[in-house]
């Protein structure tokens, strides 16, 4: 059976077209390949066609070969992976195909995906018998997760990545800590002509300010007594992306220079007198707004021109509450070698409920501390800081220790509402959508009290 991520030991071959479909077979997907070049003398293009063609075939976002981590996470609902059969290597690499939404999975995307591994596996051994083999693309970093959802808010995010990847502007990324700017601009590297080169991430905060030039565009050899020169950020990222992540706190003069190099893309060392021209794409992100900092003279106005106009806005997770429980999923998921850990409905109920002022980044954290220290393999509120269950801990816990019945859990709701609408009940029969009669009926109920020794939920 096919899988979402999966490994074929079968060989290729048999019909792959689904008959009245006019979908391509994989003799079409070949012949596409051999077409502009040499399998033989060129595997490295080869390999970089087989992914484009495989992307329209498969009507896909994107096609990566890539190399993974010796323990695979497990993909996003709209990932189908399969695994490239290559016997000879110590590596684990993998052909994804990454589809706007979560793709049905028939036969016919089974087998070319299957057929797709297998040539993925030829043409890496071209490469390796040629001596060009490099890490076929992109290393999925430990730790950071792709960009999962399935929200309205979510979806214009990626439908944004797509649109500016395959330009080479300068992109601005904004939102607040741990939602996600950083595995935006990775999107926007995996996606664009410059995958093969370098994904280089600065967070401008975390250098000290004296040596944020030198780390940035490096410094020449002998600046100082026993400073050795080295190349610069910028330069490492040549051909590559590079990401600057919170350049709010970059300093005047660090700012001035990152202005000439967006300009004119060309930088100078710490201690040089002359230039380098450099290819390099430059994606910013910050979780201050810059025209606020602009207003208040802490941010250059024309370096903010430079930087505004091609920009990203991730939403905060409490503004994505539909996609809070399918990221906790995928966080149990994540570690199941470690424990399986399910959701219990209170839980998850309180999940959605919580504001996450620390977005993906926090509930990563309680996912971790679930895994770590939940009393069963199913998570309930009781497992849960006391920092998320907020209102869950001062009325619902309560409520369960005292045993309420549900007729009092509703009278005690009415004399809110009651009280919310000033005493007139009219009103708040209109806003509960129950009669007169009925709101009498649960105002006379009183919460009983019942001798309940207290107990952990």
């Amino acid at each position: 059976m096919f899988n979402r991520e999966s490994s074929f030991g079968s060989p290729l071959g048999g019909a792959l077209v689904v008959p009245g479909t006019g979908r391509p077979d994989v003799a079409t997907l070949l012949a596409s390949l051999t077409s502009g070049a040499s399998l033989a003398r060129d595997p490295r293009a080869a390999r970089e066609r087989l992914e484009e063609e495989l992307r329209l075939a498969l009507q896909a976002r994107a096609v990566i070969i890539r190399e993974v981590p010796g323990t695979p996470m497990p993909p996003p609902p709209n990932v189908i992976c399969m695994a490239v059969p290559l016997g000879s290597s110590e590596s684990r690499i993998r052909i994804e195909a990454v589809f706007d939404t979560p793709r049905a999975i028939d036969d016919w995307t089974a087998r070319m995906m299957e057929a797709a591994s297998h040539l993925a596996a030829i043409l890496l051994e071209l490469e390796r018998a040629w001596g060009a083999f490099l890490p076929p693309v992109r290393r999925q970093p430990d730790g950071a997760a792709p960009l999962i959802g399935t929200s309205e808010a979510i979806r214009r995010v990626r439908d944004r990545i797509e649109r500016v990847a395959v330009t080479d502007f300068t992109v601005l990324i904004e939102g607040e800590s741990g939602s996600g700017k950083e595995l935006v601009a990775r999107q926007i590297h995996e996606l664009s002509r410059r995958r093969r080169g370098a994904f280089v991430a600065v967070n401008c905060a975390a250098i000290v300010e004296t040596l944020l030039e030198a780390e940035l565009f490096g410094i020449e050899d002998r600046t100082a007594t026993g400073v050795r020169g080295r190349r610069g950020k910028f330069e490492h990222a040549h051909e590559g992306t590079l990401f600057l992540d919170e350049v709010s706190d970059l300093s005047p003069a660090a700012q001035a220079k990152l202005l000439r190099a967006i300009q004119d893309l060309v930088i100078e060392r710490v201690g040089g007198s002359g230039s380098r021209r450099i290819d390099t794409r430059i994606v910013v992100a910050t979780n201050k707004p810059l025209a606020g900092l602009v207003a208040n003279g802490r941010f250059r106005m024309d370096l903010y021109y430079r930087l505004h106009g091609v920009e990203i806005q991730v939403p905060p997770l409490r503004d994505r509450r539909g996609d809070v429980v399918e990221l906790a999923q995928y966080f149990l998921e994540r570690h199941r070698g470690v424990r399986r850990l399910t959701l219990s409905e209170a839980a998850t109920d309180a999940l959605i409920a919580y504001h996450w002022p620390g977005n993906v980044r926090e509930l990563e954290r309680v996912m971790e501390r679930a895994i770590a220290l939940a009393g069963s393999n199913q998570l309930q509120v009781g497992d849960l800081p006391a920092s998320i269950l907020g209102g869950y801990e001062d009325v619902i816990l309560p409520s369960l220790r005292r045993q309420d019945t549900m007729r009092e859990w509703a009278s005690r709701y009415a004399r809110l509402v009651l009280e919310r609408c000033d005493n007139n009940k009219r009103r708040a029969c209109r806003q509960l959508g129950i009669s007169y009669h009925t709101l009498q009926a649960h105002l006379r109920t009183r919460t009983t009290a019942r001798n309940v020794a207290p107990e952990s939920v």
